[in-house]
């Protein structure tokens, strides 16, 4: 059963040719995941940072991710959706990545979060085209801090300028980091076809065939990939 505006209090439906309350909601909660665990991972990072100035720039970047994943619940009530239902599907969704990409150095653990994680918000950013134009702006605002990206690219240029070794390392590690990553998407797609229709609803409009849509999908992740990899001088 539909449930409608006057029902919930909620706003109004999305425009024809965006996403649908539950396609919506199922992106969203995604984010919101993403976000909380950013924030998990970056309060781990501030404990682990080898400089004070950099425990205290990563303990802020952690207090943020927490403000920028309330902003994403705050929307799915607005829409009628249930904050803690919505995000409860993707619990763990990067334990197996986690597990399989164990960094061994402090510039692993920065390759991973600017690479690796690099990825989902990609993937997001790309779903987010299907969505109305409200929860669109929302996800594309939340993604777009680049504070932490900002940290690693320099901690990671500065460190590889001086060490060759250590550049033709990180660039092994970015590509298994990548391929993992990518691993990551191709499984959501599988368990989640709400994201399919959504990107392909941002791919190509109402009319697009969602079995169409991974392939141009992951020639853009692996894009997106590579001029990460670039902006550090590492081979993708």
């Amino acid at each position: 059963m539909t449930t409608t505006h006057a029902q919930t209090g909620a706003e109004p439906l999305p425009a024809a040719g965006s996403a649908d309350l539950a396609d919506a909601i199922e992106l969203l909660g995604l984010v919101a995941q993403l976000e909380h665990m950013a924030f998990v991972r970056l309060a781990a990072d501030s404990a682990l940072a080898p400089t004070i100035e950099q425990r205290l720039e990563l303990s802020r970047f952690a207090s943020a991710a927490v403000a920028r994943r309330d902003r994403v619940l705050a929307r799915i009530g607005e829409i009628g959706g249930d904050p803690v239902a919505a995000v409860r599907p993707y619990d763990g969704v990067l334990d197996d990545f986690d597990a399989r990409t164990p960094p061994s150095s402090w510039w692993e653990r920065l390759l991973k979060a600017y690479v690796g994680y690099g990825v989902a918000d990609d993937f997001c950013r790309l779903a987010a085209e299907g969505l109305d134009e409200e929860s669109r702006t929302l996800v594309l605002e939340v993604l777009d801090d680049a504070s932490h990206a900002e940290l690693a690219v320099a901690e990671l240029d500065a460190a590889g300028s001086k060490d060759g070794v250590l550049t033709a390392r990180l660039a092994l590690w970015g590509r298994r980091l990548v391929g993992e990553a990518l691993g990551v998407v191709q499984r959501l797609l599988v368990q989640h076809p709400a994201l399919v229709r959504l990107v392909a609803l941002g791919s190509a409009g109402p009319q697009a065939a969602p079995a169409n849509a991974p392939s141009k999908l992951f020639g853009e992740l692996t894009a997106q990939h590579t001029r990460r990899m670039s902006r550090l001088g590492l081979t993708a």
